[in-house]
């Protein structure tokens, strides 16, 4: 029986007690003012300059209120760039994912050869983007690449991977496959290295003979919080391409995404307020779709 039923006042803090919380608090000031310093005071000017027609170095400005996202909804750039955007996120995502899943799998199998394969598939994680994404613009190149003599060889014409339109989000797509997949691989074989063989085994005496149906009774399941980590982080990289198109493309026609669209209107057109309303669009998409992705894998996985 606590002393509110009985009638009698809680009892108070001692004094020693509101001192340790003071310590405590004392502690982590450090880190709360980081927090604030970083994140929440960027934040807030974020916001206050996307309400403004602020150019950068200007000296006066005027305050817009919403105009700056009804006229990024209205420019047919930044409605490309979100188009391809999600062209783009839609292609990486499930063949990033399913892809590093099998590469793990088969991996994972390797008893001689594992620490080969694995060094080999993660070196593209280690690289600089940017001059990988050179050397891809010199493997697809139409005349000079080995992608298109490999083309011709088989008697087909050349592809022009970086010069149509219509193939420049599905190219840059398949890099940004090969630079997530190395990474993803090491999340899933850790997540597979975790998995208790006992239940393999049981899966096998209770009638899962085949190594598919214990994949989808055992592994498949077990793989469920590093599948929901995998994919949450393997969406915010693919929204976040910047590099490949800044090097192979330059932002042309058919190739606009949306940071590289923020990257020019904040520091080639210096459209700060602009910039900065297509900065709060970008991160209330990455947002939600992180949040919606959580909350419906997180349903679905077990612990």
């Amino acid at each position: 029986m606590s002393a509110l039923d009985l009638g009698m006042a809680p009892p108070r803090r001692t004094d020693a007690a509101r001192r340790v919380a003071r310590r405590g608090l004392l502690f982590a000031l450090p880190a709360i003012l980081l927090l604030v310093a970083i994140y929440i005071v960027p934040m807030l000017v974020l916001a206050g300059f996307s309400v403004t027609d602020y150019q950068l170095g200007a000296l006066n400005w005027d305050f817009v209120g919403l105009k700056n996202f009804r006229d990024a909804f209205a420019d047919p750039v930044f409605l490309r760039a979100l188009w391809n955007t999600v062209l783009y996120a839609v292609i990486v995502i499930p063949a990033g994912v399913f892809l590093a899943l099998g590469v793990a799998l088969l991996v994972h199998g390797r008893k001689r050869s594992r620490a080969f394969w694995e060094t080999a598939y993660f070196l593209p994680v280690t690289a600089t983007l940017v001059a990988m994404a050179t050397v891809w613009q010199f493997l697809l190149h139409p005349s000079l690449g080995p992608v298109n003599a490999a083309i011709r060889w088989l008697g087909f014409e050349p592809v022009s991977f970086l010069g149509n339109p219509a193939l420049l989000i599905p190219t840059m797509a398949v890099i940004g496959i090969w630079q997530v997949l190395g990474f993803n691989m090491v999340l899933f074989l850790a997540g597979l290295t975790a998995i208790p063989k006992d239940l393999h085994e049981a899966a096998r005496l209770d009638g899962a003979r085949h190594p598919l149906d214990r994949f989808l009774t055992v592994t498949w399941p077990m793989l469920g919080p590093t599948t929901m980590f995998v994919t949450v982080t393997t969406s915010i990289s693919a929204f976040k391409v910047f590099e490949t198109v800044a090097v192979l493309t330059k932002g042309r026609s058919g190739s606009e995404v949306l940071l590289y669209a923020l990257y020019l209107e904040g520091f080639e057109y210096s459209n700060t307020g602009y910039a900065a309303a297509l900065t709060l669009i970008f991160l209330a998409i990455v947002l939600v779709l992180s949040l919606g992705q959580s909350v419906q894998m997180d349903r679905k996985v077990h612990y």
